[in-house]
């Protein structure tokens, strides 16, 4: 689990690409390989792999919009429609409203 404060080491497709490449050729297990190419961990080779093998890109998906945050990534200045800008818009305000409930008015009385 992260730690607050805790930097994260990035890699590139191409650094990727050549430590699957050397596991599937056989120059090394996981955990061998992982320390000759200074990983912190042999999972990291092994998700690697695992995402080769099943097609999925390897580039970093940090910053997409899928994790349900939409400020996350880069700002949306496109749009096909005035209507989808507006529901960007929306989804915008509803994540505020949610993370921040007394920012927007509606503040919870408590009862003593």
């Amino acid at each position: 689990m992260a730690v607050k404060g805790q930097t994260f080491q990035h890699y590139t497709e191409e650094f990727k690409l050549k430590a699957i490449e050397m596991y599937i050729n056989g120059e090394g297990s996981y955990n061998s390989l992982s320390t000759d190419l200074g990983l912190r961990s042999s999972t990291q080779l092994k998700n690697w792999v695992k995402k080769f093998e099943e097609g999925k890109k390897l580039a970093d998906q940090r910053g997409m919009l899928t994790s349900g945050n939409p400020f996350k990534g880069q700002a949306k200045t496109k749009f096909q429609s005035i209507e989808d800008e507006r529901d960007y818009y929306k989804a915008q305000v509803d994540y505020l409203k949610k993370q921040y409930p007394n920012l927007h008015g509606e503040v919870k009385s408590k009862k003593h």
